[in-house]
């Protein structure tokens, strides 16, 4: 999505995106971002909360409206009726829902990530 919103940016259509994953998303250069600070698939508000929902959509359009400049981020500022539980399951060494060859397979490419990035080629 961040690479259509670009595109649209670029053809002066006017952006926001609304995301969980703040550093994939601005790596990629949007020009407004709203961060919501949920769990991915998450980002417009949680399930069935209509007057969350409708908050985030509010906020998107406040910043679309008075953005300061490129690459702007708002921090949504929302936090998750369920506690931060859920970062426990996504941000550990381990990937907790990964077995097999699939494990194997992903504990290679974070091995090459690492060499990449003491290389300075990531």
């Amino acid at each position: 999505m961040s690479l259509i919103s670009r595109y649209l940016e670029e053809n002066g259509i006017p952006t926001v995106m609304i995301a969980s994953a703040k550093d994939i998303v601005e790596h990629c250069g949007v020009a407004r971002l709203l961060f919501v600070d949920y769990p991915l698939g998450n980002p417009c508000g949680e399930p069935y909360d209509v007057t969350q929902q409708r908050q985030v959509f509010d906020m998107a359009l406040d910043l679309l409206e008075s953005a300061a400049g490129p690459r702007t981020t708002w921090d949504a500022g929302l936090v998750w009726s369920g506690g931060n539980a859920w970062k426990d399951l996504v941000f550990t060494e381990e990937q907790p829902f990964t077995t097999g060859e699939a494990l194997v397979a992903w504990k290679a490419r974070k091995e090459k990530y690492r060499e990449l990035k003491a290389e300075g080629k990531v």
